[in-house]
This record gives structure tokens, C-alpha cells and sequence, in this order.
């Protein structure tokens, strides 16, 4: 019986062991592999949403607080481009008054975010989250007497790490909070300006 012990039973019990060791130090390693990555393709959205705000302000001198306008913006609306006519370092140019700036109007679906995979119907879902949709705010605030059109874009860690060890979100959330800063990933601010910038920047 102790020969069953000694050589079947406590080999077993010592990979167990060493099974679980490994795999307690892993699961916060492998935790901040997958955040790292969720983090960054959420970043490249929030970026996208970013861009298109701007552009939306251009044209109607506020921000939205529908993703879905935003879409529609993307998908109907136009900006205008100023486009110059000649240099104004050729005096003779300016002076025969050949130097001059026209305006044109270009679709946005044909000018920004051009580039291979992008799919205007995905931007307003967190990455990872099952189907959740960004939280997005737009206002017009009152800074130094000016009305100053400001807007935030976010996903909670919630949202955006959902489906990884809960304790591990519980953890990063309360570092975050414990210091007075948003629990996940966030685009511009509704508080003060911020020159549209985001907390990871």
C-alpha cells in the first residue's frame, strides 16, 4: 500500500500542485495579454468615432450624440474642402489676381477612414462586448463665457473585457477608480475640453 502511495498517488498529487501554480501565475499574464490586445482594437475605434466627430463638427458646428447620425454622416454626408488656386508667394500672381481659393464639397465616405477592412456599421459596437454599443455624449458648455461644443465616446471595462477571469476586471476598474479615473477606455470629455483626446493617450 505505501509503494501505491509513494509512486502512484504522490506523483499524481505533485503535478496537480504544480499544474494549478502554474496556472495561477499564468491567469494574470494571459489576463493582460488579452486586455492589451481588446484595448487596442477598441482604441482604433474610438479613433474612428473621433474622426468622425470632427468632421461632423466642421460641417454643423456641433458634435452628435448618436452613433447612428454619425453613421448616416459617414455613409451620406459631405465636408467642404478649400483648395487653392495658384501661391501667394508669386507677387505678380496675387497682383493679376490669379491667385485665388476655391471650395469644394467631397462625400466623407470617400475621404476619411479610407483604408483596407474598415465597416462603417461596426463603429458603434465595443469590441468583444457581444454586441454592446458605445456610450457617446455631446453637449454645448459654457467655458470662460464661450458655448464650446464638447463630446466623450466610452467602453467600460465591463463591456470591453467581458468573458475574462471577473475578479481581474474587478481588480483593474477599482485600481482605476481608486485614483479618479474612468474604468475602461474614453474618447474626448463633457467635462472640460480636453482637444478631443483620449485616456490612453
Amino acid at each position: 500500500m505505501k509503494k501505491i502511495v509513494t509512486f502512484v498517488i504522490l506523483p499524481i498529487i505533485i503535478i496537480v500542485l504544480g499544474y494549478m501554480i502554474y496556472a495561477s501565475i499564468q491567469e494574470p499574464v494571459q489576463f493582460e495579454k488579452q486586455r492589451k490586445f481588446r484595448e487596442n482594437v477598441c482604441v482604433e475605434r474610438l479613433k474612428d468615432i473621433r474622426t468622425l466627430q470632427v468632421a461632423f463638427k466642421s460641417r454643423h458646428g456641433k458634435f452628435t450624440s448618436s452613433l447612428d447620425s454619425l453613421i448616416d454622416f459617414y455613409n451620406n454626408g459631405t465636408i467642404t474642402v478649400i483648395r487653392q488656386i495658384g501661391s501667394m508667394d508669386d507677387s505678380l500672381a496675387v497682383a493679376q489676381k490669379r491667385v485665388f481659393r476655391d471650395s469644394i464639397k467631397i462625400a466623407v465616405k470617400d475621404t476619411l477612414l479610407k483604408r483596407d477592412g474598415f465597416k462603417i456599421d461596426s463603429i458603434a459596437f465595443i469590441p468583444f462586448s457581444g454586441g454592446k454599443k458605445f456610450d457617446m455624449t455631446a453637449v454645448i458648455k459654457k467655458v470662460s463665457g464661450v458655448d464650446v461644443p464638447l463630446f466623450e465616446a466610452s467602453a467600460n471595462y465591463d463591456h470591453l473585457l467581458l468573458g475574462l477571469k471577473r475578479q481581474l476586471i474587478v481588480n483593474i476598474k477599482a485600481d482605476k477608480e481608486a485614483i479618479n479615473k474612468f474604468p475602461g477606455l474614453k474618447v474626448g470629455s463633457i467635462d472640460s475640453p480636453n482637444n478631443n483626446a483620449g485616456n490612453w493617450e
